[in-house]
């Protein structure tokens, strides 16, 4: 266990705290040295953190396993921690939340002892890119390796999933289709394209984006794990609502097809819903700030009786991932896949 004090709450800084021998402490040793001043206060059995009465706590915890979320033949070990802390930091930019802290657990076989510095990382890049702080987590041995992390952030008014009104615009933020694309070249024994390839192996958490949204009043979202139509699914189900998408509004990547950028899974973009009369500033702003790109794809209905949750326009059939659906063997995008 390699957890904190936290120094905020106390009122002072403090240094890592002194560790004894043994290999595992040895190991934790390499892990804050290439962290440096991101990890801070490790030493202790718990973390303490400073209280909050500007915001709400925002707390989510995210699994990252080899064999089910990736293959180390196909991204390097620093991706693998990239991957990783992109996709927990991503469920706080969700909620609108900035990041604050960071807990990383590890199990590690033997064969990855060699390569945890260079999973740290790739951890620490995406850390230190949110403006967060490790400040503790776990060591343990196992036969496969794996990455949880622990995210906690703060937010003034969290967004939740469950608040879109008919009448509200659908927005996405950036291009879909690539990790999907990526992961079948894979399965298929290809590599893939460069882009594809880097927007599976080195997503990056919206966490601007997520803060901008909520401060311009979106009414539900959320981040695309299980790709857009399955996730809006998730969106429709929890906010009772209907989305209609337009499949010609669909920001595809380079090469990729809508069937790729409704299906592709862990992109790690956000989807909103924006009541109409908050859109202009919302726009306004977000193109001040270079936020990158935001499409409106659809709008938000009531739903009947008997009703998919979402419809395509143009023909094009609604489809997702389910994460129960399938055999651990077939490797599905999705933060969770089974």
């Amino acid at each position: 266990m390699f957890t904190s004090h936290n120094a905020a709450a106390a009122g002072a800084l403090r240094h890592n705290q002194a560790m004894g021998q043994g290999q595992e402490f040895d190991v934790i040793r390499r892990l804050m040295h290439t962290w440096g001043d991101l990890a801070t206060d490790i030493g202790d059995d718990a973390a303490v953190l400073p209280s909050r009465t500007d915001g709400l706590r925002v707390v989510s915890t995210d699994a990252c396993v080899e064999h089910v979320h990736f293959r180390s033949a196909w991204i390097s070990p620093d991706e693998v921690g990239h991957r990783a802390a992109a996709a927990a930091l991503s469920d706080l930019a969700a909620m609108g939340a900035v990041a604050e802290f960071v807990l990383v657990a590890f199990v590690v076989p033997d064969a990855w002892q060699p390569r945890l510095e260079a999973v740290a990382q790739g951890i620490g890049r995406v850390v230190r890119a949110a403006g967060a702080r490790i400040v503790g987590g776990n060591l343990s041995r196992g036969d496969t390796f794996g990455i949880t992390l622990t995210v906690i952030g703060c937010a003034a008014r969290p967004v939740s999933r469950a608040g879109a009104t008919p009448g509200d615009l659908v927005v996405v933020t950036g291009q879909l289709g690539g990790p999907g694309q990526a992961l079948a070249a894979w399965m298929q024994g290809q590599a893939p394209r460069e882009w594809a390839r880097t927007r599976f192996a080195q997503p990056w958490p919206r966490l601007a984006q997520g803060q901008r949204l909520a401060a311009h009043g979106v009414t539900a979202m959320l981040d695309l794990s299980d790709g857009l139509a399955a996730d809006l699914g998730h969106l429709a189900a929890a906010s009772g609502v209907r989305v209609v998408m337009d499949s010609a509004a669909l920001p595809c990547g380079p090469d990729c097809a809508v069937g790729e950028a409704l299906g592709s899974g862990e992109e790690y973009e956000l989807v909103a819903t924006v009541p109409p009369a908050a859109w202009p500033a919302l726009k306004a702003a977000w193109d001040a700030e270079q936020l990158g790109p935001l499409h409106v794809i659809g709008r938000i209905e009531g739903k009947a009786p008997g009703e998919p949750p979402v419809m395509v326009t143009s023909g094009t059939d609604a489809t997702g991932f389910d994460h129960f659906a399938r055999p651990v063997v077939e490797m599905r995008p999705g933060k969770g896949e089974l």
